[in-house]
């Protein structure tokens, strides 16, 4: 039976547990430590519920100061966990892209993300929060729970990121980033972004393009890839030069990670 990595919920999108992978050592990243989603802002009472049942207790939010403020999370009395989040803005999105006539939605949405992705890895505010993230699974007990605004790009880098530190290889980091595509909630992150798009855009979304930005493609993660490999010279280096994930650090994650 293959597991369901995705946790029942109705307002929040693409909550699942990114454990199970396999490593090349041959081992497997544990389940049920290893949390992503998106916002909480809709979040139902039995929502809250049933992650308060998880464990959970750090939350690394990886959303800016106007998107927190915009979308507050919900939380339940019962709610415990210690959030952490970046003081400032985090978002890597372009500059404004002008889109007339000659411009399909679709292309101009792939194109939107592809400078989201070609410009996170030179962002400081992602890379600090990145590595407060990996901090956070070294010093800190219990579960843990990254998460965004749609739970899928600046997530799918952080827990590709964790996969890659746990032994984990490229083909099965790509396969976590691209199940965010099997979502079963996408229409919750469809009601919170879209309309707001189509209002600064004045014009509305086709089906392609709605699943260009609200989705994930390979070239999206292979952009970003190559991006750090071109800056830093490897992934490795990124990560120990600058998320300060050493070999130390990475063998006790591997220790308390993977079984």
């Amino acid at each position: 039976m293959i597991r369901n990595p995705f946790l029942e919920t109705t307002g929040i999108h693409n909550f699942r547990d990114f454990g199970g992978w396999e490593t090349v050592d041959g081992g497997r990243v544990k389940t049920g430590l290893l949390w992503r989603s998106g916002q909480h802002v809709g979040a139902s009472d039995a929502d809250l519920a049933a992650m308060d049942a998880l464990g959970i207790r750090t939350v690394v939010d990886l959303r800016g100061t106007s998107e927190r403020e915009r979308n507050p999370c919900r939380r339940s009395d019962a709610f415990e966990a210690e959030v952490l989040f970046h003081d400032g803005e985090t978002s890597s999105s372009p500059p404004h892209m002008d889109i007339d006539e000659s411009v399909t939605t679709e292309n101009f949405a792939r194109e939107r993300m592809l400078a989201v992705y070609t410009r996170m890895p030179r962002n400081p505010a992602m890379i600090a929060m990145f590595g407060r993230y990996f901090r956070a699974l070294d010093e800190r007990e219990g579960a843990s729970l990254v998460h965004c605004f749609a739970g899928k790009d600046r997530t799918g880098v952080a827990a590709m990121l964790v996969l890659h530190v746990l032994g984990v290889d490229r083909d099965r980091q790509m396969a976590e980033f691209l199940r965010t595509n099997d979502a079963p909630t996408l229409a919750v992150l469809r009601e919170q972004s879209v309309p707001g798009i189509e209002e600064r855009l004045g014009r509305k979304l086709d089906d392609d393009a709605v699943m260009a930005l609200l989705g994930v493609r390979e070239e999206y993660l292979i952009r970003w890839w190559h991006e750090v490999e071109s800056e830093y010279g490897s992934l490795d280096t990124f990560l120990d030069g600058h998320l300060g994930v050493d070999e130390a650090m990475r063998e006790r994650l591997i220790a308390r990670f993977v079984a």
